[in-house]
């Protein structure tokens, strides 16, 4: 649960020039609330927290962002198909910036995989990241996504479009593939989700 150290008042101007609603506090003590992604912002006086399922995007429009980040994605299914969940970590030179976990129902490894890495870009994007070195353990995303090679299934053709569409609103980015040791945290994350 991210407590945000800010000027509430210009929290909130942040957050409704992207289109998020805000409506008055539940009690007196909090000035405001917002809404999004089952995530719940509360201004209270000198600060926003933000909780719920998945802050980091909330919290993203928040803070100011911006800079270069590492991006760790990953997926997992039992079954394939099976169950599946996703793992992702976004790491800066102060450490852990936002991470995130969730089952997404019943999915392909592959699926899961692409599915870990729009949440994560997703998530960079919203932090205002705008130089992005991401890695995944799943080879055939990496090569996907860099063009290297194609995607015959339309599910993931339909995930490969919509990755690149969210690169394109980053000035840099790069996709390598690593060995799963190196990808461990997102990894553990994905493999949490679906033990739950």
């Amino acid at each position: 649960m991210p407590v945000i150290d800010c000027d509430p008042d210009r929290a909130r101007e942040r957050l409704e020039s992207e289109g998020v609603e805000t409506r008055p506090g539940n009690t007196d003590h909090e000035l405001w609330r917002a809404d999004r992604g089952g995530a719940t912002a509360v201004a209270y006086e000198g600060s926003v927290v933000v909780q719920g399922s998945n802050p980091a995007r909330l919290a993203g429009f928040i803070e100011d962002g911006g800079g270069r980040a590492h991006v760790y994605f990953d997926g997992a299914s039992r079954g394939n198909p099976g169950p599946a969940a996703i793992g992702w970590v976004i790491v800066t030179d102060d450490g852990i910036v936002a991470e995130g976990s969730e089952r997404i129902g019943r999915a392909t490894n592959n699926q899961a995989e692409y599915e870990a890495l729009l949440a994560a870009l997703e998530a960079a994007t919203d932090y205002g990241f705008e130089d992005l070195v991401i890695k995944g353990d799943s080879q055939l995303i990496v090569k996907q996504v860099r063009g290297e090679w194609d995607a015959n299934d339309p599910t993931l053709r339909e995930k490969r479009v919509r990755v690149r569409e969210l690169l394109r609103g980053v000035d840099e980015w790069s996709l390598d593939h690593v060995p799963r040791e190196i990808n461990d945290r997102a990894d553990g994350l994905a493999n949490e989700a679906l033990d739950d």
